[in-house]
């Protein structure tokens, strides 16, 4: 068909839909929710996947981090008489230094020890999540000194009694005052503030943000933030026992350490390393299940595996809504096809060919799919744009999606219109022109 023929079929066709405007309007609506939802839903998706890995990957991608869990009650190894228990898990000082002896590829490993406190500045208090750790602790974690400095060799070594806090506690304590060269009271004992870093999160096995596992829970009391000292300072000070009652008993827990991060020289080599700590380990621990080892690098794996089995389900679904469409596509251009009748005969009278009315048919079904694709577009920019605002959920909208969305409603507007437009095509040209 020449570039004239293809200019008059659309100029009959744009005519035709605009004689009949509020059918055209509301045939057009399904292609433009079915494009919109496509886009908005594989936004959200790609959105939260993104967030997900970001959050995975800052945990650091050569990094291994072992965590202490509490074993199945069956497996505790329990002393004691009466009513009185005591249950000794997790992690250890030990654990840390096998690590570091035995392993020669490892290159930084970081031990945490975890507790609750009180954090007492003038008149204003707060519940703290204290950490013992180490100077090295900034190479594997995701925290930022933003003033001052962090934990030093000497602090470590003199057991000072120095602490660093993060933007939270800051906010919530001190309110605003400078905190750095100010004391600080936590559980009684006063500490001198050297530095704060920036709010750190962590990351479970199901790749949630979460605070880490603590054997000192408060569940009555929201914590406003952490506070770091040294590892020597918190052993020193902080009874590694915690007794709790619970129906007219007590019981006691012993927990060295919540957490050990082993950092590792090469990407390759963080798999084989997870196989040969946990075998060390498991020998240690005489093979009681009170620790889990965490892989940032597999969560980040089997996140993107995640996306793409999610983008699917999310594009399937939101395709649902694009056939649906079409199919009133479908309907809406039967009827004209039967509003149409004589005029389908007179044309075939005056020598169109049968091509000639399928092209007809089929190019006001395009133009419906492309007119309504592209709105569909600029809404499918608009909806993400309003969760983002609204629900505070990171959207990313990409060209793969755009050019799916409007493929697929192209592909509509062919499938959903070749069989009006045949179905015309086929119609006797003299019981066409006997039609009223």
């Amino acid at each position: 068909m020449r570039l004239s023929g293809i200019k008059r079929t659309l100029k009959l066709g744009i005519k035709s839909l605009w004689l009949h405007r509020l059918r055209t309007t509301l045939t057009m609506l399904g292609i433009i929710f079915g494009v919109s939802s496509v886009i908005a839903m594989l936004a959200i998706g790609e959105g939260a996947s993104r967030a997900a890995q970001e959050a995975i990957a800052r945990l650091g991608s050569t990094n291994l981090i072992i965590e202490t869990v509490e074993p199945p009650v069956e497996r505790n190894e329990t002393t004691g008489q009466g009513r009185n228990i005591m249950k000794q898990y997790g992690l250890t000082y030990r654990d840390a230094e096998s690590i570091r002896n035995t392993i020669p590829d490892v290159e930084v490993i970081v031990p945490v020890r975890e507790i609750d406190g009180q954090a007492y500045y003038k008149s204003r208090k707060g519940t703290v999540k204290i950490l013992g750790t180490i100077p090295w602790y900034p190479i594997t974690s995701t925290v930022d000194v933003i003033c001052g400095r962090f934990i030093s060799s000497i602090d470590l070594h003199q057991e000072s009694a120095i602490c660093v806090i993060d933007e939270n506690v800051v906010r919530a304590i001190f309110g605003f005052d400078h905190p750095i060269g100010k004391d600080i009271n936590i559980q009684g004992n006063a500490y001198r503030v050297v530095g704060v870093v920036g709010v750190a999160s962590l990351i479970d096995l199901n790749g949630n943000g979460i605070e880490s596992n603590n054997v000192q829970s408060d569940t009555n009391s929201e914590k406003v933030g952490s506070i770091y000292i040294p590892i020597s300072t918190a052993r020193s000070r902080f009874s590694e026992i915690v007794y709790t009652y619970s129906g007219g008993s007590r019981s006691y827990e012993k927990v060295e350490l919540q957490k050990i991060t082993v950092k590792v020289g090469s990407i390759d080599n963080v798999v084989p390393m997870r196989n040969i700590i946990d075998t060390l380990l498991r020998r240690l621990h005489e093979d009681k299940q009170d620790y889990r080892i965490l892989v940032p690098l597999e969560l980040m794996r089997q996140a993107k595996s995640t996306q793409q089995i999610f983008n699917i389900v999310l594009g399937s679904i939101a395709a649902i809504s694009l056939i649906v469409g079409g199919i009133g596509i479908m309907n809406i251009m039967l009827a004209t096809v039967s509003e149409r009748t004589r005029e389908i005969g007179i044309r075939r009278a005056l020598g169109a060919k049968k091509k000639d009315i399928i092209v007809q048919f089929l190019s006001e079904s395009l133009i419906i799919t492309l007119f309504g694709g592209i709105l569909g577009i600029v809404l499918g920019f608009l909806l993400p744009m309003l969760v983002q605002y609204f629900a505070n959920m990171p959207t990313i909208i990409t060209y793969k999606s755009l050019i799916m969305a409007f493929g697929i409603s192209g592909a509509v507007g062919i499938i959903f219109g070749l069989y009006p437009a045949y179905r015309a095509a086929s119609m006797d040209p003299i019981e066409s022109l006997r039609h009223e």
